[in-house]
């Protein structure tokens, strides 16, 4: 279903709506990293020539599903190592130097990042930055980079949960024009004995003005045998049930949504590992003739929207392209298995495994494609949406044009020093520089979940 477009908010005489360009992109990346020698270009997924206003963006695997992965402490270091490339990527085109990514940068025990300006006071917080700051010189250029660098696009949210992770950046100039308020993040594991988090979720719960958008990057149950999409079905499920958004005392805006239904606008997208009922032979042979209107009529999540089962209701656009999934790890080029069966390779049938899915009122789809890096044994996927946001008419003329600063992290009074300039005491970065040149103590960012 292409092009497809929702009607308009019913509309407050005192309102407007704007458009707003979003990017959705989801990549199971295998446990691969995005630096050293398996480095990764992410020019051709992302187009930044044709820039969006926000980037989403989802991955799966971003370290391999191994044991000490996914019962062990989480390690941040794969997470910031995306971080940089995306900023870099989506920066360094628009002419905002940015640092190259680097191998274990940080160490954490948690890792959630989240960043609202202040829109005068009206936004909430669901996770700070704590006080005690990462050791180190190139650890203070990143944070800076991240938060007050000179540079386009700015990181508004990111969360990992074992191998899934998700990445939201916005436009430096919409944080100027528009009230952004009550980012929050939200993890729901159910991998493993069903509470693991080598499957499950991790979504960003977001406000922009009057419109709410909620954005959930998963990674389901994998296999094609009987019973392997009934658990797929269940973790959607259990997904549905378990992801929230709490308010706290500080949220002033007690309308926004604590559930991912409650939203305007929805975003789910990622590996949700839906298979085709076919055979593998006649699977392939659609593919070669390019037929996927035939071919579409065999995907499970199709089925399942059509029989009223998970995502009914979701829309998704006309799939025109061919099965992400699985590319042979030894030849890219081609889907792994197949006759003549080739030594020590998966049998398994090519699969939409990679799919976008949105659901609310305002939303128009403009494209649906996928990439061709041959970095993993996915392909990724991309989706690039116009979007209306509800806007009080008097917003423009609201907001000063003015840089972002610690203040719109977190309140002063967590903050610790104060970094009022005009006082004469000093800032906050000032600290940190001062601290990691005398100090030799490990810090570290980490946050409350």
């Amino acid at each position: 279903m292409e092009d497809v477009y929702i009607s308009s908010f019913e509309m407050d005489p005192c309102t407007s709506t704007n458009e707003l360009r979003i990017f959705v992109g989801t990549w199971n990346v295998a446990g691969r990293s995005p630096v050293g020698s398996l480095a990764v270009d992410l020019e051709e997924w992302l187009k930044p020539q044709d820039a969006a206003d926000i980037y989403v963006l989802g991955f799966q695997e971003i370290v391999p599903l191994k044991t000490r992965t996914v019962i062990g402490a989480e390690d941040p270091t794969e997470a910031t190592n995306w971080n940089l490339l995306i900023g870099k990527t989506l920066n360094e085109n628009f002419g905002c130097p940015w640092l190259t990514p680097m191998l274990n940068p940080v160490s954490s025990d948690n890792y959630q990042y989240v960043k609202v300006p202040d829109c005068e006071r009206r936004a909430s917080f669901s996770g700070v930055i704590d006080s005690t700051l990462m050791r180190g010189r190139w650890i203070t250029q990143y944070h800076q980079q991240l938060v007050l660098g000179g540079s386009k696009y700015k990181l508004m949210a990111s969360k990992k949960m074992v191998g899934v992770f998700i990445s939201v950046w916005m436009k430096k100039e919409l944080l100027k024009k528009y009230c952004v308020s009550n980012v929050k993040v939200s993890s729901v594991a159910c991998g493993i004995m069903g509470y693991l988090g080598n499957k499950g979720s991790v979504s960003v719960s977001m406000s922009i003005e009057g419109t709410s958008f909620c954005f959930i990057a998963a990674h389901l149950a994998s296999g094609e045998k009987n019973g392997d999409e009934g658990r797929r079905n269940r973790q959607v499920s259990e997904i549905f049930k378990r992801t929230s958004f709490p308010r706290s005392a500080k949220d002033d805006d007690n309308r926004h949504p604590l559930t991912i239904l409650g939203h305007d606008q929805i975003f789910w997208f990622g590996d949700l590992n839906y298979r085709l009922d076919l055979e593998d032979n006649l699977a392939r042979d659609l593919i070669k003739k390019q037929d996927w209107k035939a071919l579409q009529g065999f995907d499970q999540l199709r089925k399942e929207q059509e029989d009223g089962g998970v995502f009914e209701g979701w829309r998704e656009g006309n799939i025109k392209f061919a099965p992400t999934y699985k590319y042979s790890s030894s030849n890219c080029n081609r889907y792994s298995g197949g006759l003549p069966n080739r030594s020590g390779e998966k049998q398994r049938t090519p699969a939409w495994c990679d799919r976008i899915l949105w659901y609310g009122k305002g939303v128009k789809l403009l494209s649906y494609f996928r990439s061709e890096s041959k970095f993993s044994d996915h392909r990724p996927v991309s989706a690039q949406f116009s979007t209306q946001i509800e806007v009080m008419k008097s917003t423009n003329s609201r907001f000063l044009d003015k840089e972002t600063n610690f203040h719109n992290i977190m309140p002063p009074e967590q903050i610790g020093p104060s970094i009022n300039k005009e006082e004469g005491k000093p800032t906050l970065l000032s600290l940190i520089v001062k601290d990691t040149e005398s100090s030799s103590t490990h810090m570290q960012v980490d946050t409350n979940y």
